[in-house]
């Protein structure tokens, strides 16, 4: 390959890691002009951002082996239209309604964009180390795309409106597409195999009836028809997950995965950081503009402290894991964010502006150093055959987190006249689940890795 189409193709697959990324955390500076403009509820603020999420999540799971079966080029072009055209439906959306049908489409192309873009990028590696290196850049513009995105939302729903959030992906997505197909030369597709559709379909019934009990509940009643409908479809997607992973001859998730108490402890913890996590940024973004009436673009720069200061705690964790261990690693990370959470729960309730901006910033290297040490935890525990099946289970898990948290914050926050007070409960449940993990730090240790001979 050409030196100047393979760096084109790094850009892409780098700028493709970027909107995936950015696009979980920028919209959380639309949901007070949404709650105005579009006359939008309590839940359907939690379906803005969890429609994406658990989208992104049911299809994560088996993007991996579709993107083996299409080739990369072809799964990465699909994945940019998809997301490019509900893009432009989010930005043209007259309901909430619409607005959240083409979130959860917006979610599915982000799934396939993300393994399409890896394999693209490493694809293009000299050698295995600079396939390493590729990785990492690969990592940070991830890391890069969530830090920033609370300040870009802040920007672009100060300068215009809530719709030049999706119409700026619309624009980028517009040009990747033409750069892609003029840039990045074919991938071979790997050797095909039947992708476990039954299995996607049982994840995706479990992970939307969860989460639509969740949110809806509260607004309908617990015992309203829909509510019971949708916690029976979740029961029903666990038992059919169950029968279709034991039935089929490439399950998405192989037995050497969820039989590891290593891999599973590892997963729950992922699953907790990311609901403490996203229900944080759901719950501070109401509290700053609703509660204390801040505009998006100061709204925006008050989340830096927070999500700015990731990156660095990310670049951190591997060498401090070096010198300690990642399990000394998670327990350090997962101690210190526990703490500053409480931290960020009094200051939040402070007149003045600047101790929540002190407390957050121990916040966000806390969650930096954690992040890259459980994924780093999750893969240790399997085999190199069953690292694919781990990475996509593991970011699965953590989707559903995040979903769940945004589903249970939001009747936790309360009513814009008591945002004070549900703010600090929701950052103390948060707190709780952070020292949830740290037991299970404290009380699991690590096995050797499951071989997938398991399987």
């Amino acid at each position: 390959m050409p030196v100047e189409h393979r760096r084109g193709v790094v850009a892409l697959a780098l700028t493709a890691a970027f909107m995936v990324f950015v696009d979980g955390t920028i919209v959380h500076l639309t949901l007070a002009q949404l709650a105005s403009q579009l006359h939008a509820s309590r839940s359907d603020l939690e379906w803005v951002v969890d429609a994406y999420t658990l989208s992104f999540a049911a299809v994560m799971l088996g993007a991996g082996a579709v993107t083996d079966a299409l080739g990369a080029k072809r799964a990465f072009v699909t994945g940019l239209l998809v997301f490019t055209a509900a893009s432009a439906v989010c930005a043209a959306a007259g309901s909430m309604l619409v607005l959240n049908l083409a979130r959860l489409v917006q979610g599915a192309g982000s799934a396939l964009l993300l393994p399409s873009a890896l394999v693209l990028a490493t694809a293009s590696a000299a050698d295995e180390r600079a396939r390493h290196r590729l990785v990492g850049w690969w990592a940070s513009a991830a890391g890069v795309g969530m830090a920033v995105g609370p300040l870009f939302g802040g920007a672009l729903v100060s300068l215009a409106d809530w719709r030049a959030v999706f119409a700026v992906n619309v624009v980028i997505g517009i040009l990747a597409v033409g750069w892609s197909l003029r840039a990045i030369p074919a991938v071979p597709a790997k050797e095909r195999h039947r992708l476990d559709v039954a299995g996607v379909g049982a994840a995706t019934v479990l992970i939307g009836g969860l989460v639509f009990a969740l949110i809806e509940g509260p607004v309908r009643g617990w015992g309203s028809p829909p509510v019971l409908a949708a916690a029976g479809l979740a029961v029903a997607g666990v038992l059919g997950f169950v029968v279709a992973e034991r039935s089929v001859r490439a399950p998405l998730l192989p037995v050497g995965v969820y039989s590891d108490r290593g891999f599973v402890t590892a997963a729950v913890q992922g699953a907790l950081f990311n609901f403490a996590f996203y229900g944080l940024l759901f719950a501070m973004s109401l509290m700053l503009q609703q509660g204390r009436g801040l505009d998006a673009l100061t709204s925006g720069l008050l989340f830096l402290p927070l999500t700015g200061l990731i990156p660095v705690g990310t670049m951190c964790a591997a060498p401090f894991a070096q010198r300690v261990g990642r399990r000394a690693v998670l327990g350090i990370g997962q101690a210190a964010l526990a703490v500053t959470l409480l931290a960020v729960a009094w200051a939040g309730t402070a007149p003045a502006l600047w101790p929540l901006v002190v407390a957050l910033v121990p916040t966000g290297l806390s969650a930096g150093l954690l992040a890259p040490t459980m994924i780093s935890q999750s893969i240790a525990a399997v085999e190199p055959a069953l690292h694919g099946a781990a990475s996509a289970a593991f970011n699965t898990c953590r989707q559903v987190g995040a979903a769940i948290g945004i589903a249970i914050f939001g009747p936790v926050l309360g009513t814009a006249q008591g945002l004070a007070s549900g703010f600090v409960a929701c950052v103390v449940v948060s707190a709780a689940a952070t020292a949830a993990a740290l037991v299970l730090t404290s009380l699991v240790r690590p096995a050797p890795a499951v071989k997938a001979l398991a399987a």
